[in-house]
């Protein structure tokens, strides 16, 4: 059964594309037809694409690995976050910092920044200072929480990002191609698909539409967690079990 249903997908107008003339001549294989100018994505297809990228997000999470969610269009910055928190994963909502995945020693350095001013905070020292500085100080905190917020507790680069329109984002996208990073993501019409790993067609410029696919993501994060729980678990009962058996038979040896 898929993840996502027909119903859905329509009901968010994940079928609306671009106009017709703005669009990338990659895209034509998950176009279904055209209307009034608009190109009409097909949801056939977009409903098990869905599901190889639940199932790629799911594999890398699994293993140990990690998601970024990219989103910094107005249309998809609530959800990008929303969704990222929800599943315990990191995002980027606001603006991509050039470097932030190929310079990211460098973003680091402004993280730790921005962890020593939040322990200021929560310390007393900002009670200790003129008003003025603690002014200089809370304006520099906001910029970087705004920017650096959402990957603050990432200490390394990502295994996959997850991004809501590769055009808007190619800053990032060019970023993760040099760093061989899984990419999977939402591609309209006016997008090139070549570009990421894992292409989920849809319309990335309407609210709902982008808040049922990204919610889907984050739902195969927790789902992957949840089974990696288990497995932890049942790994657990399975050396106590081993460990009570060889108690036993040393105990009978004994006797």
């Amino acid at each position: 059964m898929s993840i996502i249903s027909m119903k859905q997908l329509l009901e968010a107008g994940v079928h609306f594309g671009h106009q017709t003339r703005r669009w990338n001549p990659k895209m034509a294989p998950y176009i279904y037809t055209e209307r009034n100018g608009i190109y009409i994505i097909d949801l056939q297809k977009s409903v098990g694409l869905v599901d190889e990228a639940y199932n790629a997000v799911g594999d890398i999470v699994a293993n140990g690995g990690t998601i970024l969610f990219v989103g910094t269009k107005k249309q998809a910055q609530d959800a990008i976050k929303s969704e990222a928190q929800r599943c315990g994963m990191f995002y980027v909502n606001e603006r991509w910092l050039g470097g932030m995945l190929t310079n990211f020693d460098t973003i680091k350095s402004r993280i730790k920044r921005l962890k020593d001013i939040e322990a200021m905070s929560e310390d007393g020292t900002f009670e200790k200072l003129p008003k003025k500085e603690v002014a200089l100080i809370q304006k520099e905190w906001d910029k970087l929480e705004k920017n650096l917020g959402g990957i603050k507790d990432m200490r390394k680069i990502p295994d996959a990002i997850f991004v809501v329109d590769p055009k808007k984002e190619h800053l990032c996208v060019s970023e993760a191609r040099k760093l061989g990073i899984t990419l999977i993501g939402i591609c309209d019409t006016n997008c090139d698909p070549d570009e990421l790993d894992y292409v989920i067609p849809g319309n990335d410029d309407a609210i709902r539409a982008v808040k049922l696919i990204v919610s889907k993501m984050a739902d195969a994060v927790i789902e992957a967690n949840q089974g990696a729980a288990l497995d932890a678990d049942e790994a657990e009962d399975a050396e106590e079990t081993q460990e009570s058996e060889a108690e036993a038979v040393s105990a009978e040896a004994a006797e």
